[in-house]
């Protein structure tokens, strides 16, 4: 069954899970098409993400995940208060 959502960064520089879902499959995630900055998405392994680590995504940049099993995995982090991402679950 698909699902999807959208998270937002409060404050920017300070990382965000993508969520607490369990999912188990392939996700999409895309940056919002009205971020006026960069979001940056990644784990560290330490629960962390940041513009030093992370994969950076310009406005209606789109990555997919092979699999997620839960997106509490998922941190991002935003150049900007308030910007982020939706993400979507890709049944397959």
């Amino acid at each position: 069954m698909a699902a999807s959502g959208q998270n937002t960064v409060a404050v920017a520089g300070t990382a965000e899970a993508l969520g607490s879902q369990q999912i188990a499959g392939p996700l999409a995630v895309k940056a919002l098409t009205t971020n006026t900055n960069l979001i940056y998405i990644g784990n560290d392994g330490a629960g962390d993400v940041s513009s030093s680590n992370g994969f950076p995504l310009a406005a209606g940049d789109v990555i997919i995940f092979d699999h997620v099993s839960n997106l509490s995995a998922i941190m991002i982090d935003a150049a900007v208060n308030g910007e982020g991402v939706s993400w979507l679950t890709l049944d397959i």
